[in-house]
């Protein structure tokens, strides 16, 4: 089986490589005892799993505003894996962060969302959600990108490529990779679960 990542970027496909170890074990299994890719309960017991960085666009801006330009992103790449060769990809994943609000609460949030598609049906996870700080969420509001405000209030470059925003919110304790992960292992669910 051959799975193709909607990006160039080395953590998201580490996100997906997460969610397909994690895929087919057991509750009672421990999911931290191996990263071996398992594809028992993909489509066919394929008896490989092969992950592929497929760089393409996400169709919307560079910052994400809302969960529905998220999704939308997601989606996208999804679809943009499958058209850039088509055929070549079983299953095709994209991923996308963006920033949200939720009713009730009166922060601006940090959110991910996956979808995963074989052409004719898609799934979609969303991973955590993260509470940005007030001055980061009033940069975020005046147009600016996550990624570089993230950066900047870090003194680094290329936080989106390590640990991400999440990481650094929970000072370590929630990586981009697991973050995002989630994400994908809930976008799987209609291929590898009957109770769709």
């Amino acid at each position: 089986m051959r799975i193709g990542v909607g990006s160039g970027n080395p953590v998201k496909r580490r996100a997906v490589e997460q969610a397909v170890g994690s895929a087919a074990r057991d509750d009672s299994e421990d999911r931290s005892a191996s990263g071996d890719r398992s594809a028992a309960d993909f489509p066919g017991a394929p008896a490989a799993i092969d992950i592929e960085s497929v760089p393409v666009p996400s169709g919307v801006s560079e910052q994400p505003i809302g969960h529905a330009e998220t999704i939308a992103g997601a989606e996208n790449r999804a679809a943009a894996v499958l058209e850039s060769d088509a055929g070549a990809y079983d299953l095709a994943v994209g991923i996308e962060g963006g920033v949200a609000r939720f009713d009730g609460s009166e922060g601006c949030f940090l959110v991910m969302w996956a979808a995963v598609s074989d052409g004719a049906r898609t799934g979609r996870g969303a991973g955590p959600s993260l509470e940005l700080p007030d001055d980061v969420a009033a940069r975020i509001d005046d147009g600016e990108e996550l990624g570089p405000v993230m950066d900047d209030v870090l003194d680094t470059t290329g936080i989106a490529r390590r640990g991400g925003a999440a990481g650094a919110l929970t000072n370590g304790r929630v990586d981009r990779a697991d973050a995002l992960a989630a994400a994908v292992a809930g976008a799987f669910g209609p291929f590898v679960s009957e109770l769709y």
